[in-house]
């Protein structure tokens, strides 16, 4: 038989077993929630002639990804591969059909927007809800995926998941159907599996001091975005200029919290909205049943300050007219404080929580275009916008998918951090790429000392490649489940999930777990004790991308060819202070920091140098050259009891500092302090040098 009928011979048989197992209820992996990751492992469990069981404690298929994140964030598209990437192509090739484009042509959405696709790629990655949740009904139907909905795991204490020693052998609903596996992944936004599993995780951010982080934990002093701007003094208080009245809603009065520390707070919710100015598909915004002003007061405060100037910038088009529309700015649709008991909530309480969402966020937009406090020019924008008649019918056109950017977090045998993220550390045993920046929204708000209401916790850090997402990320510790995988709430620092977050990965991971999960059942190990190299084997010839393209981790400087010791950015100890960038050259390796021209001495980066032995050494700083840069950044290199300060002239190409009488080990430290433009540091280069 040739290979084509073979193929076609195992889906079939797939399919049967598939049909079997929702009788039985039994099957070789159980997969629990239906997300992007969910669907992509059961695809990938099925086309590798395992039997799979898909469940889904609601109704709504597809995550985030069919739920109105239709501007896909990718970070960079040359590392999606395998099931992941074919979604995206084949959300092309329905496109390519002219009947789907009813409110404008396909040339007309190409030519009035700009960012992640263009017309001449292989896959696109803009698309709207209803054709990503038909493109999921097309490619399950294909492998015999079936989805048993309203699926709800057992959450009572004791119940829920059945075990053996180390071995879960039966996950058990609330209304007591009980589903038997061999392999079991959790592929929920939640955690819920794992954690009922007896699996290690965590909520919320880890101090910086846990895994010798810069931007977890708090983060107050770092306030770059979606922050009140300079003079637009809110005040926080129900009246005006009086504590004694109490706080607006959702203002912490604990809070901002000790900088750099940990706590239970997660980064804010929100509705990824898609949202129409189509007036022939239009449902009109309506004021939502439980309005209460008082949630929307900062909103109407900050608009009265005269700060609020221009319309969110994220309205994000996709086709039709329509948008993916995410929270921007300092009052936004993120509703942050109020999701904080969300991970660990039972089912009733997450939908009061889900609930309170969708009330504040129509509300916010009912507001935006009705209330006579928002200036006349925002309200004209705002206007134009309603919900698409076409798309979630079930709910009126608003979003079945709550934005669950963070809940439970796996603690494995490898917790990937920020190290991970900006290459200091490389796994060896990746099963995916993460490409985003470390990118946390906020997650609170809190009264500063001189009263004015403030934002915490967003923190966007990106200029970093591609780096590899370790296999030992995504299993929990043996000891405690040796048969379950997580390929969504996998085990991550908060600052780290924070870039792996993202819909492709998760789809990514899911492959990559279900092909983990087959091939243990086929050796009959623990899913820690799979052969890495025949799993990666697999993993590429499943086209997932396992590596990043060289020319992602070069520069324009060449550190091979560079006189002496050559430390690169990423290498630096810094504070959070500081932005990543690619675009500026000279560039030496995959990135640099810059400082936002904040002049305020909160950027500081530390380079320790290990020259072996002491002596006279020129010291050289790294960075692009551009106008806007300063032409005083601060320099000091320090050791042995002596310090030198140096100013350089990064509106010129580097050049040689010193040489300078120095031990062996000594510091270079850059700073923005007094800076009369921006700082960059991509770099530090050390050569011996006689004095003159």
């Amino acid at each position: 038989m040739d290979a084509f009928r073979v193929r076609h011979a195992s889906l079939a048989l797939a399919a049967l077993l598939m049909l079997s197992c929702a009788n039985q209820r039994q099957a070789d992996i159980v997969i629990y929630g239906a997300t992007s990751g969910g669907i992509a492992a059961a695809l990938q469990a099925s086309r590798m002639g395992k039997s799979v069981v898909l469940l889904d404690p609601g109704t709504h298929i597809g995550g985030l990804t069919t739920g109105g994140l239709s501007w896909t964030d990718i970070g960079n598209k040359a590392v999606v591969g395998g099931i992941a990437r074919e979604f995206y192509q084949r959300i092309k090739k329905t496109y390519e059909d002219p009947k789907l484009w009813t409110s404008e042509t396909r040339e007309e959405y190409f030519a009035r927007r700009s960012g992640p696709d263009a017309k001449n790629e292989d896959a696109m990655w803009t698309f709207e809800p209803k054709i990503a949740s038909a493109v999921y009904a097309r490619m399950m139907d294909e492998a015999g995926v079936k989805v048993i909905r309203k699926a709800r795991l057992d959450l009572a204490p004791g119940k829920g998941v059945v075990k053996q020693g180390a071995r879960i052998t039966a996950i058990v609903m609330e209304d007591g159907a009980r589903y038997e596996g061999r392999m079991f992944i959790d592929a929920t936004y939640e955690g819920d599996l794992l954690a009922k599993a007896g699996v290690s995780y965590t909520v919320g951010r880890e101090a910086n001091s846990v895994y010798q982080e810069t931007w977890n934990g708090v983060q107050a002093g770092h306030f770059h975005y979606h922050q009140f701007p300079d003079g637009a003094n809110v005040d926080p208080y129900v009246v005006p200029g009086k504590p004694e009245s109490g706080l607006l809603p959702v203002i912490d009065p604990s809070g901002p919290g000790v900088e750099g520390a940990g706590d239970k707070r997660i980064q804010a919710y929100c509705f990824r909205m898609c949202l129409t100015n189509d007036p022939k598909n239009s449902i009109p915004i309506a004021k939502p049943d439980g309005y209460d002003e008082k949630d929307h007061e900062l909103l109407l405060r900050f608009a009265e300050t005269g700060k609020y100037h221009e319309p969110s910038s994220k309205y994000d088009p996709i086709p039709n007219r329509k948008t993916d529309t995410n929270n921007h700015g300092a009052v936004s649709t993120d509703y942050m404080g109020a999701n904080w008991g969300y991970p660990e909530a039972g089912y009733a309480e997450r939908e009061r929580i889900i609930k309170r969402h969708e009330v504040y966020q129509r509300g916010y937009l009912w507001t935006l275009q009705n209330h006579p406090r928002v200036p006349e020019k925002l309200r004209v924008y705002y206007r134009q916008w309603g919900l698409p008649k076409d798309e979630f019918p079930a709910t009126g056109g608003w979003p079945a998918q709550l934005y669950i950017r963070e809940a439970r977090r796996m603690v494995g045998p490898v917790v990937m951090t920020e190290h991970h993220v900006m290459g200091r550390v490389l796994a060896k045993d990746a099963v995916g790429m993460g490409a985003y920046g470390m990118d946390s929204h906020n997650v609170q708000r809190y009264v500063t000392r001189q009263g004015f209401v403030r934002n915490e916790g967003n923190v966007q850090v990106g200029g970093f490649p591609p780096y590899p997402v370790s296999y030992q990320s995504i299993v929990p510790r043996k000891n405690e489940a040796e048969n379950l995988l997580a390929p969504v709430c996998l085990s991550a620092s908060h600052i780290a999930y924070g870039s792996i977050r993202m819909e492709p990965v998760f789809m990514v991971l899911g492959q990559s777990a279900a092909t983990a999960a087959a091939q243990a059942i086929e050796a009959q190990v623990a899913v820690q004790d799979i052969d890495y190299p025949r799993l990666r084997a697999r993993l590429l010839a499943d086209h997932q991308v396992l590596e990043a393209p060289a020319e992602l981790l070069r520069g324009d400087l060449d550190a091979a060819q560079l006189e002496g010791i050559v430390i690169d950015n990423q290498f630096a100890t810094v504070s959070a202070a500081w932005k990543g960038a690619r675009s500026g050259k000279p560039r030496l390796g995959p990135g640099y920091f810059y400082d936002l021209d904040a002049r305020d001495g909160r950027a500081t980066a530390r380079f320790d140098v290990d020259a072996r032995q002491p002596g006279h050494y020129r010291v050289k700083l790294l960075h692009p050259v551009a106008a806007e840069n300063a032409s005083n950044a601060p320099v000091e290199i320090s050791g042995g009891g002596k310090t030198y300060r140096v100013t350089v002239n990064q509106r010129l190409p580097s050049a040689w500092m010193g040489p300078f009488d120095l031990p062996a080990r000594f510091t270079v430290t850059v700073t923005n302090r007094a800076a009369n433009g921006v700082v960059t540091v991509d770099g530090v280069q050390v050569a011996p040098g006689a004095r003159d």
